[in-house]
């Protein structure tokens, strides 16, 4: 059966203990602050793995979000969140009005909130680099930006 790397993201960073505890279950891998964690998790597919993830540490971790480390072969990366009753009857309301599934309204609603970000970022640094360049010439600009980029650390510092 094969392996499938998942990231998890957690609510809140964890103790050294509560890390320890929960890595008795089930091997983990833990960035520099313990809010994202890296296993594997042997299953037949993504899916099946985000589910045992959970069932196996769900009440021990502060769990927000399982994804799949890696994209699939259409590209794309598995979401697992656990919602409240609350917002999952509330969810379930307002896919049915929209005649999809709770998962396709989910879905779209996300590539909605992740477009409009994408939009307002790309606004943000054209009026940035708009009010730069009336201090500058265009050249200068360039200039600048290629000099910062080639003096970016390999890794961020705290």
């Amino acid at each position: 059966m094969p392996h499938h790397a998942l990231e998890i993201t957690l609510t809140r960073p964890l103790s050294a203990n509560a890390l320890r505890h929960a890595g008795r279950h089930l091997p983990l891998a833990a960035n520099h602050d313990t809010t994202r964690l890296m296993t594997l998790v042997e299953a037949k597919n993504p899916h099946q793995a985000a589910h045992r993830l959970r069932h196996r540490v769900g009440a021990r971790l502060p769990i927000d979000v399982i994804t799949t480390h890696y994209p699939d072969a259409d590209h794309t990366v598995l979401l697992n969140v656990a919602f409240s009753p609350a917002a999952h009857d509330a969810l379930t309301a307002d896919a049915r009005r929209t005649r999809q599934t709770p998962e396709r309204f989910l879905e779209r609603a996300l590539c909605r909130a992740l477009a409009e970000h994408a939009d307002q970022e790309i606004d943000r640094l054209d009026q940035a680099v708009r009010e730069l360049l009336t201090r500058t010439t265009p050249a200068y600009l360039l200039s600048a930006v290629g000099h910062v980029l080639t003096q970016l650390p390999e890794r961020p510092t705290s």
